[in-house]
């Protein structure tokens, strides 16, 4: 912890405020959305299909928006995006505390994904002009903050909403308020496009959608997407199988969840060092996708597995899948910061909202079909008689996403040869 916080007191207070911004957004979404669909199909007693439905719009009007929120982001600042989005999720939150009709619950959950459409892409871009030539170290330690709001989050909210899910709303969002506040306040306007120099819309889109490397990387990223997102889908779900219901799986599940939280808050620092010292940045990245698609090989252990009957086989059936989101949680590490980085590179300084925010609905495109496809894949080849093929084709996409990203860094398609100089 003495050296995260060394890092941290090592920025500039731009940057220290961006970092604390991500924590407390990520804080007071993970200590209400975890709950939100057992208070829906619980509390308010609506249909599974009402359910789907409006977590379902939350999630499209946040991929589905965030190409806008990076350009309006480079357009007039990362700023007002920032607050706007902060504002909206404050009101958004505030409205699923009272909304019981199924419209407004809907117009409820798009406010929230639309809020964060609007300040992720905005973060990320003003934490690497913030950041300068300490990019990497910026973006490592933004996920130490981004992972710890993600493990205490849920843990909050588990104490809120046992006294009743209103109340985990006012608080999220009273925290979200106070963050708004905060950055009004405190948060530095950064120089918005100029007006003379800005192109309208749809060459400012044409321009991202034309940059060929930029999508050949986040296409070859999307499937490692796909498996560190397991740790919400096959790893839960495999360990409910190998455990049963009640106290054990929730035990199992929730073991997951603080791995990989803990690698991130003790390691993250230490491997991104590590990897500056001993690679270069397109190195880092193949080895990180080798190292994810490497994760879903413990699990081949136990798919064969019936359910555990006594404590000790319990641990012993899931330590697999442990070990499978400890290495996701390693990848990561490897992974983010150099991803992150890479993005700007690519951009050639030049948009980088809007890249970010291409990035980020290229990715969610992909994780929602990789999750449909898994998904399937669980059930029918379990049900055919082959439970370990799931876990396998895992790992082989992990391995076609290292290869793609070594063919792309040897063809060059990795930096930007010729900077373009940032609008304005």
């Amino acid at each position: 912890m003495n050296h995260t916080w060394s890092q941290y007191r090592s920025f500039d207070t731009t940057v220290q405020l961006l970092l604390l911004n991500q924590l407390t957004i990520n804080l007071g979404f993970y200590m209400l959305m975890p709950y939100l669909a057992a208070h829906l199909s619980g509390s308010l007693a609506l249909a599974t299909w009402a359910v789907g439905l409006i977590l379902g719009v939350r999630n499209l009007s946040q991929q589905g928006m965030f190409l806008i929120g990076g350009m309006l982001a480079d357009r007039l600042g990362h700023k007002p995006l920032i607050v706007a989005g902060c504002t909206l999720r404050t009101a958004g939150f505030a409205a699923l505390a009272f909304a019981e009709s199924l419209p407004a619950l809907i117009a409820a959950s798009a406010a929230t994904g639309l809020a964060g459409a609007l300040f992720n892409p905005a973060v990320r871009a003003y934490l690497a002009a913030e950041a300068g030539e300490r990019r990497v170290d910026a973006f490592a330690l933004f996920n130490v903050f981004y992972q710890t709001g993600i493990l205490l989050g849920p843990l909050l909210g588990l104490a809120l909403t046992s006294v009743s899910f209103p109340t985990t709303c006012a608080a999220a969002s009273a925290l979200f308020a106070a963050l708004t506040l905060l950055q009004l306040r405190r948060l530095p306007e950064n120089a918005a496009t100029a007006r003379d120099d800005r192109p309208a819309l749809r060459e400012q889109a044409g321009t991202v959608l034309r940059n060929r490397p930029f999508w050949l990387f986040a296409l070859a990223m999307t499937g490692s997407y796909v498996l560190s997102f397991q740790v919400y889908l096959a790893l839960p779900l495999e360990t409910q199988r190998l455990t049963g219901d009640g106290a054990p799986a929730t035990t199992a599940t929730s073991a997951l969840f603080v791995v990989s939280g803990l690698v991130a808050l003790i390691g993250q620092l230490r491997i991104t060092a590590w990897c500056k010292r001993t690679w270069t940045p397109a190195r880092c990245l193949t080895a990180g996708t080798a190292i994810m698609g490497a994760a879903f090989l413990p699990p081949l252990l136990t798919a064969g597995y019936p359910q555990a009957e006594h404590s000790w086989t319990v641990a012993l059936a899931v330590t697999p899948l442990l070990l499978c989101a400890g290495l996701l949680a390693v990848a990561t590490a490897v992974l983010y910061p150099f991803e992150m980085d890479t993005i700007v590179s690519l951009a050639g300084g030049r948009w980088v909202a809007t890249h970010y925010g291409l990035y980020n609905t290229v990715c969610g495109i992909g994780i929602t079909l990789g999750n449909l496809a898994t998904g399937a894949l669980l059930d029918t080849a379990r049900t055919a008689g082959y439970p370990a093929l799931p876990w396998l084709l895992l790992a082989l996409v992990g391995g076609g996403c290292a290869a793609a990203l070594a063919a792309l860094s040897r063809a060059g398609q990795l930096t930007t040869t010729e900077p373009v100089p940032a609008p304005g």
